[in-house]
């Protein structure tokens, strides 16, 4: 094998086991939250929902990709790339929502005042959810029309080829239109966690003696999971800058090297991969259950451990 598509090869493999580990680990951690706690706080299903999203995101695009990547070929038939595509474009769209939507909710939690909207906040979450899901299923539904299985022989114009399916817009206008709109609205949701951001880091500003005196004592809760959504945000904006810089120049091409299309699964990957390992890092009560499920298969470090902070 190649050296160069060893290395894409393994590159891929570890963002996609590792971001499905971490992903899949800060899911069972609510989980386990929700059946024995009376209920999640509002960040808490934010979180844990961000947690699912990504997690689809990498089962639909990583692993296929990955497959590919390794040599493995005719993995799925028309049928199921529109299933696929479908279900990656939906799980892409919420991971860029539902991270729009825990910044804008702790925007609105740390705000002087807003007393009363702040009481109607966690009664908004699950409408939000289920508005979330339908709105982008309906936007997305386009996308199994133009999904097919790869065809032998050349790769047509206007075609996005992902080595396990071909995304074919038949023509430049189709391609272009699909491209700006998909743009437009990552970039409206991606403007309004940043905003939203913004206004967090010139709340803490504001208050830095206070806030300097939270960091003595470690901090309070709220002040850590708005420093939480905020470096959430930040590297989302990061990866979305450079996936969003490949995605303009192929749309620029009448058709797309491979490399260029490998390149940006990659870096749109990342943010799904690392943002579990943010969480993890940075909220107590994850890291709490998995301490506590580490302890409970190590019957050792379990007598020497209470598990009072397992429930």
């Amino acid at each position: 094998m190649d050296l160069c598509v060893t290395i894409k090869g393994v590159s891929f493999l570890l963002q996609t086991g590792l971001g499905i580990l971490a992903n899949a680990l800060v899911l069972l951690a609510y989980v386990h939250m929700a059946l024995t706690e009376a209920h999640l706080q509002p960040v808490d299903s934010i979180l844990s929902h961000l947690a699912l999203a990504d997690l689809l995101l990498l089962l639909t695009r990583g692993v296929p990709q990955t497959m590919t990547v390794f040599g493995l070929r005719n993995l799925l038939d028309d049928a199921g790339c529109k299933v696929v595509i479908y279900v990656y474009r939906v799980a892409r769209a919420l991971s860029v929502c539902v991270t729009c939507m825990l910044s804008v909710f702790q925007a609105a939690t740390v705000a002087p005042g807003l007393s009363g909207l702040k009481l109607r906040l966690p009664r908004l979450v699950v409408p939000s959810f289920a508005a979330l899901w339908l709105i982008n299923m309906a936007v997305c539904i386009a996308a199994p029309f133009f999904s097919v299985a790869p065809r032998n022989g050349t790769v047509p114009p206007f075609t996005l080829n992902l080595g396990f399916c071909h995304v074919d817009f038949r023509d430049h206008l189709s391609y272009v239109i699909n491209g700006v709109a998909v743009s437009v609205r990552d970039f409206a949701f991606v403007g309004a966690m940043l905003g939203s951001s913004g206004y967090i880091l010139v709340l803490l500003h504001r208050h830095g003696r206070a806030v300097r005196g939270l960091r003595r004592s470690q901090g309070s809760m709220e002040t850590r999971a708005a420093k939480t959504v905020v470096m959430l945000v930040v590297l989302y904006a990061v990866f979305f800058g450079i996936d969003n810089v490949i995605w303009i120049y192929m749309l620029t091409v009448p058709q797309v090297p491979p490399v260029v299309a490998d390149m940006r699964v990659f870096f749109s990957s990342c943010y799904a991969s690392l943002s579990p390992f943010l969480i993890i890092s940075s909220n107590k009560k994850v890291k709490a259950r998995m301490v506590c499920s580490s302890s409970s298969t190590d019957p050792e470090r379990a007598e020497d451990k209470p598990a009072k902070n397992c429930t």
